[in-house]
């Protein structure tokens, strides 16, 4: 996607930013890194299911998505002061997608079928693209993203707005006539 005004960059960057602070990953620098691509991945995701259209991204990138004031308050985070330089990032912060986050970290089947919506979203473009780290992490993701992964530790977070992700993904789909005779 390129740099315009439907360019979700800058919310996507300051919400991935802010839930790989409030839980951060074990391991040192490549632990960071990869809960950083896993989390990447579901915050984008999310913001493409919450902001569609180019005219939706367009909207909150003109109002702003109102910061991570309640984010940080919620998870008792010690922030310093909301206008110094520093922190001008945390503006950026949007509540709604690091809740919607938040939940597709903790379910990889609700990560799957957001993926499957997120795709339709304007913003893919058509483009083939995937996110193995959010709906099949391997046992490196999953150690690096441990916090970020444990539905109880996310659960403050992601039970903000889980109700409208999932009104957004609408009803899950029947399983197929097969999967009756696997579930029994």
């Amino acid at each position: 996607m390129s740099a315009g005004p439907a360019d979700l960059s800058p919310l996507i960057a300051a919400t991935t930013r802010w839930l790989t602070r409030a839980y951060a990953a074990p391991g040192g620098p490549l632990g960071a890194e990869l809960a950083a691509a896993q989390t990447r991945q579901a915050v984008t995701v999310a913001a493409w299911l919450r902001y569609p259209t180019d005219l939706d991204a367009a909207l909150v990138l003109g109002l702003g998505p109102g910061g991570s004031a309640r984010l940080d308050w919620l998870v008792g985070a010690d922030c310093a002061a909301p206008d110094e330089a520093g922190d001008a990032w945390r503006t950026w912060v949007d509540e709604v997608v690091a809740s919607w986050a938040a939940c597709l970290l903790g379910d990889p089947a609700l990560a799957g079928a957001a993926v499957t919506g997120a795709l339709a979203a304007e913003h893919a473009g058509g483009l083939p693209l995937e996110f193995r780290r959010l709906t099949a992490p391997d046992d490196s993701d999953r150690r690096a993203a441990a916090l970020l992964r444990h539905p109880d530790l996310v659960a403050p977070v992601a039970a903000l707005h889980r109700d409208a992700l999932l009104e957004r993904l609408g009803p899950p789909a029947p399983p197929a006539a097969g999967d009756h005779a696997r579930a029994a």
